[in-house]
C-alpha cells in the first residue's frame, strides 16, 4: 500500500498519534527526570527504537522523532551543544527505520519542536533566538525527509506563531498544539481557542492541545477549539486525573502518599497513583472522536497499552490489538465452561 500523507489520512478518518516518550523512557530507565533531555537517541538508540516500535504497534499512525527538548537552549544548560545536530538527525533516522516496519502501511514520520522556555513576547532578542533555534531544527527535519513537523506544548501563542512560520518556510505541513497552564489562558493573554483559530487561518494543517492537562480538564477547551476552527483539530491529554481545582499535572496533590516527597509536588516522578485507567482513557477518546477531534493521542505518562485503547476507541485495529484484554480464560474471572468451578466460585474471596 502506498504511504498516504498526513492530510490524506485526515481526509480518510481519525489519525492516532502516540506521544509521551519523555515519561516512558524515564520509566524504562533511559532518561533523567528533571533536565528531560532526550540524549537516548545517541546513548541508547535501541531503547529509543523499541519505544517508537511499541507505540506504533499500539496503534500510532505516526512515529514522532524524539527531539522534544533537543533544542539549543536545553543542550546549552547541560553543556552539550556539540551533540545537538547529531542527536536531532539520529532521532529522525531511527524513527524512519521503525516506520518502515509497519506491516500494512508505512507509518508517518514527524519532526518535533517544542516550547523553548526562553520565549518572552516583550523581549525581541529572545523571540529572534527562538526563531533561529526552530529554524535549524526544522532545517534538519527537512534534510532528513520527515512527512510533517509537530510543534507542541506552546504556552505562548507568539511562540507557536514563530514555530508555524519556520515550518512553513521549509514547505512542510504543520501540526501545532498548545499547552494550557492552570490559569486557563495562554501566557501572552490569548484564549487557547483564539490561538488555535489564528494558527489554523495562518495555514497550520492541524491545531489543538497537548500535554499538561488530563482528559477531564482538556476536553472543555477542545470543545471550544472545535467550534472556532474550520480545519483539523488535535487533542493529546496526559493520562492523569486532573481536576477543576488542579487543572494541570504540575500541581496535582496525592492525599494518599505515605512518605515525604523529595520534589515540591507529585510532578514529575510521583504521579503514579493519579493515573487514569485505560477504560477512562478509552471513554475520553470516543468522546473526542464524536466531537470531531481528528488527531487523537496521549502525551506524557502514556503507555502503549493506553494508546491501544485510544486507537480501538477511535475505531481502529492496532497491530498489537491481538493482545487486548480478554478475561474469558482467567482462572477466577473467566467465563469458559471448562474452567475449575471451585475457583470461579471463590472469586469474591480471592
Amino acid at each position: 500500500m502506498a504511504k498516504r500523507s498526513l492530510e490524506q489520512r485526515l481526509q480518510d478518518g481519525t489519525v492516532v498519534a502516540g506521544e509521551g516518550y519523555l515519561f516512558e523512557l524515564e520509566r524504562r530507565g533511559y532518561l533523567q527526570a528533571g533536565s528531560f533531555v532526550p540524549e537516548v537517541a545517541l546513548e541508547n538508540p535501541e531503547a529509543l527504537k523499541q519505544t517508537y516500535r511499541d507505540f506504533m504497534n499500539a496503534g500510532s499512525d505516526v512515529v514522532l522523532a524524539f527531539t522534544y527538548n533537543a533544542h539549543r537552549e536545553k543542550m546549552r544548560i547541560i553543556g552539550k551543544e556539540d551533540v545537538l545536530e547529531p542527536l536531532n538527525r539520529q532521532a529522525i533516522r531511527l524513527a524512519k527505520e521503525v516506520a518502515k516496519e509497519h506491516p500494512t502501511e508505512e507509518a508517518l514520520v514527524a519532526g518535533n519542536i517544542s516550547n523553548t522556555n526562553i520565549f518572552d513576547p516583550n523581549d525581541q532578542e529572545s523571540v529572534d533566538k527562538v526563531r533561529s533555534m526552530f529554524a535549524e531544527m526544522i532545517g534538519w527535519c527537512k534534510e532528513e525527509g520527515v512527512d510533517y513537523v509537530n510543534g507542541e506544548t506552546f504556552y505562548y501563542h507568539g511562540e507557536a506563531v514563530v514555530a508555524l512560520e519556520e515550518i512553513q518556510k521549509q514547505g512542510l505541513p504543520a501540526v501545532i498544539t498548545m499547552g494550557l497552564m492552570g490559569e486557563n489562558i495562554l501566557r501572552d493573554g490569548y484564549t487557547v481557542e483564539e490561538s488555535c483559530r489564528m494558527l489554523s487561518e495562518k495555514g497550520a494543517l492541524v491545531v489543538g492541545m497537548n500535554c499538561f492537562r488530563g482528559p477531564n480538564t482538556m476536553q472543555p477547551y477542545l470543545e471550544k477549539i472545535r467550534s472556532e476552527v474550520d480545519g483539523y483539530v488535535a487533542g493529546l491529554p496526559v493520562p492523569y486525573r486532573t481536576t477543576e481545582e488542579h487543572p494541570t499535572f504540575f500541581n496535582l496533590p496525592d492525599g494518599g502518599c505515605s512518605c515525604h516527597l523529595p520534589t515540591e509536588t507529585t510532578f514529575p516522578t510521583s504521579l503514579d497513583p493519579l493515573y487514569h485507567n485505560r477504560y477512562e482513557i478509552a471513554a475520553w477518546a470516543k468522546e473526542a472522536k464524536d466531537l470531531g477531534i481528528n488527531y487523537i493521542g496521549l502525551c506524557c505518562g502514556a503507555s502503549p497499552a493506553m494508546l491501544r485503547e485510544v486507537a480501538e476507541a477511535a475505531g481502529q485495529e492496532a497491530i498489537n490489538s491481538k493482545y487486548s484484554p480478554d478475561m474469558e480464560k482467567h482462572f477466577l474471572f473467566g467465563k469458559d465452561e471448562t474452567l475449575n468451578k471451585q475457583n470461579l466460585d471463590y472469586r469474591n474471596k480471592a
